[in-house]
């Protein structure tokens, strides 16, 4: 059996969080050269490189990654365990990494982390925004615990990756107050040649929209294109066009920013999708996202 040194380990944590090997050892008040030493034997016994050189600073490769994920744990728990027999009052924080495709609307990540922070222990989420492929690289590195995007994980991603159905929501199409009465009088017909936000084309409430369009023979004038759906919501606040969004986000979305609804399409559907990564430990607030599936679709 292989035992893990401690020691080594406390160097390796303290040179990936300062980032260079001259402030670690300054924090550590020993030499360069000997914690350089350390650092190779933990990178021996775990066959792995941890860092690769950036300039004069130090970055940790994939497994430095990992390996920094189980150390934080490692060190959060050693304090932990002083408190504890100390007999002083601390509360273990369960962490939650999640990685949000970043055309994945913001409200709709608010609603499925909701029941996550019902969990009996103390909750610390940590959101991280991306493209999905990076985001199910992370995934199967081991440095997420779950992605949520609007889309499925494709079959060609290298590692096995479970998709998890969250539900699915109609389109609404919003505007500011001025707009928004023009817009009603005669929706859906009213659309065409309007000045239009929309999602870029990257994204499937894009996709929805566009094929929604063509089968009503509209063709609205793009004002503007967006990956930040929540950057989209800013700019419609100012009156200078119309919005689609999920109708489940819209009731939250017309109280933030004073939208009007012009019209709902329950044939231009978006769905909403967890990501989870095979584990040989099931993480208890991945799985109660996964098992807290949409009771129903507006």
């Amino acid at each position: 059996m292989e035992w893990l040194n401690y020691h080594h380990l406390r160097y390796f944590w303290t040179v990936a969080r300062e980032g260079s090997l001259k402030k670690a050892a300054e924090k550590l008040r020993v030499s360069q050269p000997s914690i350089s030493a350390q650092l190779s034997e933990l990178e021996e016994v775990l066959g792995e490189k941890l860092f690769r050189r950036s300039g004069r600073n130090k970055v940790l490769t994939d497994a430095g990654q990992i390996a920094l994920r189980y150390a934080d744990e490692i060190f959060s728990l050693g304090r932990e365990m002083v408190n504890a027999i100390k007999q002083r009052p601390t509360v273990q924080a369960l962490r939650l990494y999640v990685g949000v495709a970043d055309s994945f609307p913001k409200l709709v990540t608010h609603e499925i982390l909701r029941p996550v922070f019902s969990l009996p222990q103390a909750i610390h989420v940590i959101c991280r925004e991306g493209k999905l492929e990076d985001l199910l690289e992370q995934l199967t590195a081991h440095r997420l615990d779950i992605v949520l995007a609007d889309e499925t994980a494709s079959s060609a991603t290298k590692a096995r990756t479970f998709n998890h159905p969250l539900g699915e929501s109609s389109t609404s199409f919003c505007a500011s107050g001025k707009l928004a009465a023009t817009l009603r009088k005669d929706f859906p017909k009213s659309l065409h040649e309007a000045p239009a936000l929309l999602p870029s084309d990257a994204t499937s409430l894009r996709r929805a929209v566009e094929v929604w369009f063509r089968e009503l023979g509209i063709q609205p004038r793009v004002v503007a294109e967006f990956e930040d759906l929540a950057l989209m919501q800013v700019m419609a606040a100012e009156g200078r066009g119309f919005i689609a969004l999920p109708s489940v986000v819209v009731e939250e979305a017309t109280r933030r920013y004073g939208f009007r609804i012009v019209g709902q399409a329950d044939t231009c559907r978006v769905q909403f999708h967890a990501i989870t990564a095979e584990r040989r430990i099931v993480h208890p607030a991945v799985a109660r996202i996964t098992g807290a599936a949409a009771a129903h679709s507006p």
